[in-house]
């Protein structure tokens, strides 16, 4: 694997950098509201780095994936906004660029790089999160329409979405993985009901329980084929769980960056042994080992997107690792906080920005699939186990 970057690359990079910096918004102690998250998509779009590698013809740019992989880099290192489309240009683009059908694509990829209409996502159930296939929202096709009557929960921005993709049952004869289906999701039709989740970092809108009764969808919407959304639903966690691991790994590596700062300002005010410490020391060294791991996990993926390869079951190893990562970085933040970490200072970007890290850290081993089903994954499909 080449992992250099060609002159074009690094000037492409230096571009990127300079446009960021004149671009970024004024954040709230290194926070974006939603609404300035929504906007930062347009001002992608207007500045010519929105859906960087998507055919012209769908308001793309047309590059190689190293172009979108350099923009990922440069806006972690400088906490740029994460936009608010990330279910649609993440999940949504690449799984209608391989599935849609033309009229699909035609309709929804031009407005999802322009920011237009922004989307969520509606597959996890109450008692269906892990074991997804076990999933009792049901579709009935009545008449050229389908008829939707179900309960779907942790739906990300559903609140603020235009559309979102659904999995529901279409065969209850079917063996589970064989009879679901993919449906695009209008998420202001009738008989869609939306309940905000508070969650203990605080926030309240980015997840949501949707309720759907006799929810009416025209027969255009299905996606990939009736009875295939298990295999159309893969893909599309494949993108979820591997397609920005170089972006996360850039934003690692800044956080790192900010602990070691804060280390030493706590060693100051508190008098505190923690740089000289030999278990901070080697706790900190490894971590940074980790995050270069990651890098190195997320090119790996790149180089089969540049060849025109498939991201498969290498999705959940990088998934695995970043998210059981990130939990164990967060938990040695509180350490180096020391008695500091009881308490969330918001006035300071690095002491609130650790704890957020370290509670949300918990729910990022479960979104996307939970580390143990990664691990049933890897055990599966890479390493051959028996089930």
């Amino acid at each position: 694997m080449d992992i250099s970057y060609s002159k074009e690359h690094e000037e492409y990079r230096e571009k990127v950098r300079h446009w960021l910096l004149d671009n970024i918004p004024e954040s709230n102690n290194g926070r974006y509201t939603y609404q300035q998250r929504l906007d930062w998509e347009k001002v992608l779009f207007n500045g010519g780095y929105s859906a960087t590698t998507w055919p012209p013809e769908y308001n793309g740019q047309g590059k190689d994936q190293v172009f979108q992989v350099i923009f990922n880099e440069e806006s972690a290192r400088l906490n740029s906004p994460r936009g608010a489309n990330f279910v649609g240009k993440v999940i949504v683009g690449p799984t209608l660029l391989e599935f849609g059908t033309e009229s699909q694509k035609n309709r929804y990829l031009s407005k999802i790089a322009s920011g237009e209409e922004n989307w969520c996502q509606c597959f996890s159930e109450p008692n269906a999160g892990s074991d997804l296939a076990s999933l009792r929202t049901k579709a009935e096709y009545k008449n050229g329409k389908w008829i939707i009557n179900g309960q779907k929960i942790w739906a990300s921005n559903a609140k603020f979405a235009d559309y979102g993709i659904l999995l529901a049952r279409t065969d209850s004869d079917a063996p589970k993985h064989k009879g679901i289906t993919l449906f695009i999701l209008p998420m202001n039709t009738e008989g869609i009901t939306i309940n905000s989740l508070k969650q203990m970092s605080g926030e309240e809108d980015s997840f949501s329980e949707v309720f759907f009764d006799d929810v009416v969808l025209e027969g255009d919407c299905v996606v990939g084929g009736v009875n295939n959304g298990w295999n159309v639903a893969m893909r599309a966690f494949s993108y979820e769980r591997g397609g920005d691991t170089i972006e996360k790994a850039a934003a690692f590596h800044q956080e790192l960056l900010d602990l070691i700062e804060i280390s030493g300002e706590l060693e100051s005010k508190n008098d505190r042994t923690i740089k000289s410490s030999s278990y901070f020391r080697q706790n900190i060294a490894k971590m940074y080992t980790e995050v270069m791991v990651l890098k190195y996990l997320g090119l790996k993926s790149v180089n089969k997107l540049i060849n025109n390869e498939k991201i498969t079951t290498e999705s959940s190893v990088n998934k695995l690792y970043w998210s059981e990562y990130h939990k164990r970085f967060g938990e040695l933040a509180m350490e180096v906080l020391g008695c500091e970490s009881p308490y969330w200072g918001e006035e300071d970007v690095k002491w609130g920005a650790f704890h957020h890290i370290f509670i949300k850290s918990r729910s990022e081993t479960i979104y996307a699939g939970t580390s143990q089903i990664q691990k049933n994954i890897i055990a599966e499909r890479i390493l051959g186990m028996e089930r």
